[in-house]
C-alpha cells in the first residue's frame, strides 16, 4: 500500500506523468493507471483523510463485487473427492466429468481443480498426500524404545518400536522387538503383511543396514536377504534417499502418532516380557485405528476396508521362511564358509563365486542362480559337510591341487613345515578338507618370513600342536623367537623301603 499511496501523491501533488510516477516507483504504467482508476472510483483525494489506515485503503480500492451480482454454482462434496482421489486410476478430470455430468452448470474444469485445492489447503499435511490405496507401505523404527525387565535377574532391556503405515487409509501397525537387527527386521515385514491381510505393491524404507547394504541416492543396493522377503510377497522395495525425511513422510508421522497414541499411555506400565508388552500395543493400537478422523469422516480403520484392503495383493499360500544371503568364493577344497561351518559343491566351482542362503535348517548354494548344493544346517564351527557326489574321481581333477602338490610347496619352508601339513591333511576324514588350513599356515610364510614360519611350525612339533591356529598363535606372540623347551627327562626311580611303588596303587 505504500506503492498506492506514493503514486497518488506523485500525482496530486507533484502533477508528475504515468510514465514519471512509473519510473519512479519501479511499477508500470498500466499498473499507475489502474491505481489512479480506482482512486477516482472510490472519492479519494490528496492528501488522504486523516485516520485512513492501509487496511482501509486497500478495502476502497479493491473491493470485492457485491454477492448477489455472483451467480452460485453447485459445489461437490470435497470430502468424497479427495477420497475418491486415493482410488487407483482416479483423476481431478474423471471427477470433473462426473461432476459436470450430475451439474452441467457447474464450474469449468480449471476452476474445480482451484476450489478443491483450496479446501484440501485447509487439512492437515499428511491429509494432503495423495496416496494410491494399496500401493505403499511405509516402514521404520520409532526413536522411543520401551524397557522391560527380566523377572528373573532384573536386568532392564530397550525394545525397539517397529512401525508400518499404509498411504492411502494411514492405516498403521507397530509391533516391540530386541532389536533392529536385519532376522528382526524380515520378520516384523512379515507379520506386518499378516495383520494387513494382503501385500502393497511397494515398500518404502530408510537407509538402515538391515534394508540397505549400500546407500546411494540413485541405486541403492537392497540388501538380499531383504530383497528375496520381497519377492516372496510380489512387493518392490523403494528406500529413500539419504537425508530426504519427505520420502518417507507417512513413516516419520506414523511414528510420531504411535508414540504420542500407543507408546506414552504405556509409559508408567512395568513389563517383564516382550510378549506382554506387544499385548499392550496391539490393545492401543487397535483403539488407534478405530479413532475418528477430526476433519475427514471415518477413521483409519474405516478409510482401509474401503480403500486400502480390497487394493492390497492376496497373501501368498505360505509365509515368508527367514534365510540369510551372502556371496562366497569357492575354495580349492570345493567347500563354501558360511557361518564358520564348510559346506561342499561340486568340485568343478572350485574358485568360481557363488550366492550361500541359510535359513534356519538348511544351507544351499546357487551358482548362476541355478541350486547346485544344498546340505542341512550346522552349527559346528570348523567342521566340514562333505558329499561325496561332489570329489572328484581323480584328484588329478582338481586343476593341480594333490596333497602332494601342497607339501612339495611347503617344504620350501622347510621339512617341519612340511611335516605340519602333513599332519593337517592326515587328520581329516578327506585331504581336500585340510587343504584351506594348509594354504592359510603357508600365507603365513609371507607376512612373517619363511624363516619364521619354519621355527613356528618346530615349536608346533614340539608342543604336538601342529595346526594353523597353533601357529599363527606362535607367530604372533613370538614364541618363535624363543628357545625350544628342553624335553623332561625321565628320572630314575628311588628305592627305599618307605617309597610305594606303582603297585601298591593298583592292588590297593
Amino acid at each position: 500500500m505504500r506503492k498506492i499511496e506514493e503514486v497518488l501523491r506523485l500525482k496530486w501533488e507533484g502533477g508528475l506523468s504515468h510514465r514519471a510516477i512509473a519510473a519512479s516507483c519501479g511499477i508500470g504504467v498500466t499498473t499507475v493507471r489502474e491505481y489512479l482508476v480506482r482512486a477516482g472510483r472510490a472519492g479519494l483525494s490528496w492528501p488522504l483523510p486523516e485516520g485512513l489506515d492501509k487496511g482501509a485503503l486497500e478495502a476502497l480500492l479493491f473491493k470485492s463485487p457485491l454477492a448477489p451480482a455472483v451467480r452460485k454454482r453447485p459445489l461437490p462434496d470435497w470430502g468424497r473427492v479427495h477420497q475418491e482421489l486415493k482410488r487407483k486410476g482416479v483423476t481431478l478430470q474423471l471427477l470433473w466429468q462426473e461432476y459436470k455430468q450430475a451439474h452441467p452448470d457447474g464450474y469449468r474444469y480449471t476452476q474445480f481443480c482451484e476450489h478443491y485445492r483450496r479446501w484440501a489447503g485447509k487439512l492437515d499435511v499428511w491429509m494432503r498426500q495423495h496416496h494410491k490405496a494399496g500401493e505403499k507401505l511405509f516402514v521404520d523404527y520409532a526413536g522411543q524404545t520401551v524397557p522391560v525387565v527380566s523377572g528373573s535377574t532384573g536386568e532392564v532391556r530397550e525394545a525397539q518400536i517397529f512401525v508400518a503405515v499404509l498411504g492411502a487409509s494411514n492405516y498403521t501397525y507397530a509391533e516391540a522387538a530386541w532389536t533392529q537387527s536385519l532376522p528382526e527386521w524380515i520378520m516384523a515385514h512379515v507379520r506386518a503383511f499378516s495383520y494387513l491381510q494382503g501385500c502393497p505393491a511397494i515398500v518404502v524404507c530408510d537407509n538402515l543396514r538391515s534394508a540397505v547394504s549400500r546407500a546411494c541416492r540413485y541405486e541403492p543396493d537392497v540388501n538380499p536377504t531383504y530383497l528375496a522377503m520381497a519377492r516372496h510377497y510380489g512387493v518392490a522395495v523403494l528406500p529413500a534417499r539419504p537425508r530426504h525425511p519427505r520420502d518417507k513422510a507417512k513413516a516419520e508421522n506414523g511414528v510420531l502418532n504411535v508414540e504420542r497414541q500407543v507408546l506414552a499411555p504405556l509409559r508408567d506400565q512395568t513389563f517383564f516380557s516382550l510378549a506382554e508388552l506387544n499385548r499392550g500395543i496391539k490393545d492401543l493400537l487397535r483403539r488407534y485405528n478405530e479413532r475418528p478422523f477430526q476433519k475427514l469422516e471415518g477413521s483409519r480403520k474405516s478409510l482401509f476396508e474401503t480403500l486400502d484392503r480390497p487394493a492390497l495383493n492376496p497373501l501368498p499360500q505360505q509365509p515368508y521362511e527367514y534365510a540369510e544371503w551372502k556371496k562366497a568364493r569357492v575354495n580349492i577344497d570345493y567347500h563354501v564358509d558360511a557361518h564358520g561351518h564348510y559346506y561342499s559343491v561340486p568340485h568343478e566351482l572350485a574358485r568360481q563365486e557363488v550366492d550361500v542362503r541359510m535359513t534356519v535348517t538348511a544351507v544351499e548354494v546357487f551358482h548362476h542362480g541355478v541350486r547346485v548344493a544344498s546340505h542341512m544346517r550346522s552349527h559346528q564351527k570348523g567342521r566340514h559337510t562333505t558329499v561325496s557326489g561332489h570329489m572328484p574321481k581323480n584328484h588329478q581333477a582338481q586343476q593341480g591341487w594333490t596333497p602332494g602338490r601342497i607339501v612339495h610347496w611347503a617344504k620350501k619352508f622347510g621339512g617341519a613345515t612340511a611335516e605340519v601339513v602333513v599332519q593337517i591333511i592326515e587328520s581329516r576324514q578327506h585331504p581336500q578338507q585340510g587343504y584351506r588350513s594348509c594354504l592359510g599356515l603357508l600365507r603365513l610364510g609371507d607376512h612373517f618370513g619363511p624363516e619364521r614360519l619354519e621355527a613356528a611350525c618346530t615349536r608346533a612339533l614340539a608342543i604336538q600342536a601342529p595346526s594353523y591356529r597353533s601357529v599363527k598363535s606362535i607367530l604372533e606372540k613370538e614364541l618363535d623367537q624363543q628357545p625350544l623347551p628342553e624335553p623332561v627327562e625321565q628320572r630314575a626311580a628311588i628305592e627305599h623301603p618307605n617309597i610305594r611303588g606303582p603297585e601298591y596303587f593298583v592292588n590297593n
